[in-house]
C-alpha cells in the first residue's frame, strides 16, 4: 500500500501522463455489467476484480455521477488491495432515466436507490465470498448508504461516508421549501419539473465552482459529460429535492439504529450539503453508544464537497483515513 500512496500528494503535476497512461490502462480493465431494478428499471455498473484480492470496496457515487468519473478513485482502492464495484444510481450515469427529460435528476422514492444497492450487494458481494466487505459512499451515496445500513447493520466490515448527503443547503428557509414542495407535489406538470434556479446541464468555470480546488479533475470530470451527452443529469425535480430532504431527516431518526463502523468525513468548505445535519448524525450515534470513528465527523480542513476529487493534498489526506479505517478492520 505504501507504494500506491507515495504518489498521491504529488500526482497533478503530471496528471495528463497519469490520465492517459496507467490509470487509461487500468480503465480497459473494467468489467461493466447490469440488473434490473425496482419497477423494471435498469441500473448498470463496473467491476473491478482481482483473483488475489479478498476485500471488497462497494462504492456509492453522488447525485448525477457516474461510474465513468470514478477511474482514479478505483484504481487508488484496487491498488491498495481491494476489488471495486460501482453502481450508477438509478435515473443518472449509465443506467435507465426515469423522465422523458433524461437531464432531470428525479427518483419515485428514495428508498429504491436503498433497494438498488441492497441488490448489487448480494449480487456481487455476498456470491463472491469476500473475506472483508466495505463500502465507501459520496454525497447522495453517503445518505443511500447510510439508510442501507440502518437496514443491514452486519452487511459491511466498516463504511465510509464522505460529504455524505444528509442535509441539502436550500436559497430559502426549510418551512418555506416545504410549503412549495408540498404545493408542487399536488401538480404533477410542476412535480416532475425542474427546481426552482435550476435547469439542464450546463459546463460551469471552474472558478466558479463549488466542488473542488483541483483544475485538473475539475476538468477531466467536465470532460465525461461534454464527451457523452448520455451521461448528462441537470438540476433536480422537486419531487426529487422533497424525497431528498425527507431522507436526510429519515437518516437522522434512524442514526440510532447504526452499529456498523462508521468514519465520516466532513469537507470543511462544503457549500453543496449541510455539513451540520453531519454533525448532529454523529452527535445522535454518539448518545445511542455507537458513536462514528473520533465520535464526530474528520474534518478535511478547506475542502471543497468533492473530496475524493481535490487537490492531492486534501485528497491524500481522505484516501489515508480511508484505508487506514478499513485496515483497522481487516
Amino acid at each position: 500500500m505504501r507504494n500506491t500512496a507515495d504518489g498521491w500528494t504529488s500526482r497533478e503535476k503530471a496528471f495528463a501522463a497519469f490520465a492517459t497512461g496507467p490509470l487509461l490502462d487500468f480503465w480497459r480493465r473494467r468489467e461493466e455489467d447490469e440488473f434490473t431494478g425496482v419497477e423494471n428499471v435498469t441500473i448498470r455498473y463496473v467491476r473491478f476484480i482481482s483473483p488475489q484480492h479478498d476485500k471488497v470496496i462497494l462504492l456509492c457515487p453522488g447525485r448525477i455521477e457516474s461510474y465513468v468519473k470514478y477511474p482514479e478513485v478505483a484504481y487508488d482502492l484496487f491498488h491498495c488491495g481491494y476489488d471495486v464495484i460501482i453502481i450508477d444510481h438509478r435515473g443518472q450515469g449509465r443506467s435507465e432515466r426515469l423522465l422523458q427529460d433524461s437531464h432531470r435528476g428525479h427518483v419515485e422514492n428514495f428508498e429504491h436507490y436503498v433497494d438498488d444497492l441492497e441488490t448489487l450487494y448480494l449480487k456481487e458481494i455476498v456470491s463472491r465470498h469476500y473475506r472483508r466487505r466495505f463500502a465507501l459512499a459520496h454525497s447522495m451515496g453517503g445518505a443511500i448508504l447510510a439508510l442501507m445500513i440502518a437496514r443491514q447493520p452486519t452487511a459491511f466490515d466498516a463504511v465510509v461516508l464522505a460529504s455524505p448527503m444528509f442535509g441539502i443547503f436550500l436559497p430559502m428557509p426549510v418551512w418555506m421549501a416545504n410549503r412549495i414542495l408540498n404545493w408542487t407535489e399536488a401538480r404533477p406538470a410542476l412535480r416532475d419539473g425542474y427546481a426552482l434556479g435550476t435547469g439542464r446541464w450546463r459546463a460551469h468555470p471552474f472558478g466558479i465552482n463549488m466542488l473542488t480546488h483541483s483544475h485538473e479533475r475539475y476538468r477531466r470530470n467536465l470532460r465525461f459529460y461534454a464527451d457523452d451527452p448520455a451521461l448528462r443529469v441537470g438540476g433536480p425535480t422537486y419531487h426529487w429535492v422533497r424525497e431528498g430532504m425527507q431522507a436526510g431527516l429519515n437518516i437522522l431518526s434512524k442514526a440510532t439504529a447504526i452499529s456498523t463502523p462508521l468514519l465520516l468525513l466532513q469537507a470543511g468548505a462544503d457549500k453543496v450539503v449541510d455539513n451540520r445535519a453531519q454533525d448532529l448524525f454523529c452527535q445522535t450515534m454518539a448518545a445511542a453508544g455507537q458513536p462514528c470513528e473520533g465520535g464526530k465527523p474528520q474534518v478535511i480542513s478547506g475542502a471543497r464537497h468533492e473530496i475524493l476529487f481535490e487537490k492531492d493534498s486534501m485528497r491524500a489526506e481522505a484516501l489515508h483515513a480511508i484505508v487506514d479505517f478499513f485496515a483497522r478492520h481487516n
